[in-house]
């Protein structure tokens, strides 16, 4: 094995324990706090609190799914009374999504949990240097640019 391939195992090894054990650690307080909702759904109430205009085309290339996979988690977001649907009035054909008030306070809840989850790790981002930090945000960005272009391209097969 040459140094290249012994450094990309180590580095995907790391990564692997890495969101392994970050999903071990944070996934059941998600799941406590949430316990009548999923995950995908939670992500999805962020994304429309975040989006413009947010449809279920844009839903769909955000959680890289199928646009009839995005139509059924608004769906079921719509039938908790989470989200409403809307249109506006330059475009009678599309269908957008707004929370609602009890999808904007789960949304709230998530943003905290975020916080207090941030707080907890501050300690280890403190120990950085901007070099460091400069560093690995280019290479998670390089690789986040490539798996988005391949599951990009699995998707429209």
């Amino acid at each position: 094995m040459t140094q290249f391939q012994e450094n990309q195992e180590q580095i995907m090894t790391s990564l692997t324990n890495l969101f392994n054990k970050i999903d071990a650690y944070y996934k059941p307080q998600m799941e406590a706090e949430f316990s009548n909702i999923s995950l995908s759904e939670i992500e999805t109430i962020e994304f429309i609190a975040k989006t413009p205009y947010p449809n279920v085309t844009k839903l769909a290339h955000h959680l890289y799914m199928t646009r009839g996979a995005a139509s059924k988690i608004a769906k079921k977001l719509l039938k908790k009374n989470l989200i409403e649907s809307y249109q506006i009035p330059q475009n009678k054909k599309e269908i957008y999504f707004r929370l609602t008030k009890e999808g904007q306070q789960i949304n709230d809840r998530h943003e905290s949990l975020h916080q207090k989850f941030s707080q907890n790790d501050q300690v280890i981002f403190d120990e950085l240097t901007d070099e460091a930090v400069s560093n690995i945000l280019e290479f998670l960005d390089k690789y986040n640019n490539h798996l988005d272009s391949s599951i990009r391209k699995n998707i429209e097969k």
